[in-house]
């Protein structure tokens, strides 16, 4: 059985969230979703507002799917969940840089495999930090963001 883990902070899930993981689903026999406490950004949802979002979108394949918010190293966290292979998804060259580095410590550290999966090109500019900075400005997050997220996002810049 093939497990892959898809990390991120998910502070909001956007649309393109969504997709990787969908796609994931798509090609790996079980996905584990980590919901990643960066101490170095500030969340406006909380690890438990995260996991509950994913949830309620992943309703349908949480038999195939689970969602973990945790801290620490990620190698640690994917030792745990016997996963097989770390997958991120891609949105331009400024992202591979990062996450190239990110993969080979991974790999120096625990001999985990990074596959990097370049976003669908319709999502290929979002990102939570943008999407937070409009809902917070007031502006409208439809088609940024699965339309629950949407709701919380106004609900919390009310």
């Amino acid at each position: 059985m093939s497990r892959a883990l898809c990390p991120g902070s998910f502070d909001p899930p956007t649309n393109g969230h969504v997709d990787v993981i969908k796609r994931c689903l798509s090609i790996f026999d079980h996905v584990v979703v980590a919901i990643v406490a960066n101490p170095s950004k500030s969340s406006l949802f909380d690890s438990q507002e995260r996991t509950a979002m994913l949830e309620e979108l992943f309703k349908d394949d949480l038999d195939r799917l689970e969602i973990h918010a945790f801290s620490g190293l990620l190698v640690d966290f994917a030792r745990e969940r016997n996963v097989d292979v770390i997958v991120k998804g891609l949105r331009a060259v400024s992202d591979f840089e990062y996450e190239l580095q990110m993969a080979q410590m991974n790999e120096s550290l625990a001999g985990i495999n990074t596959l990097f999966l370049p976003t669908n090109p319709e999502y290929g500019y979002l990102s939570s930090s943008l999407v937070k900075e409009v809902a917070r400005m007031g502006g409208s997050v439809e088609g940024l963001v699965p339309p629950m997220v949407a709701a919380a996002l106004k609900e919390r810049y009310a």
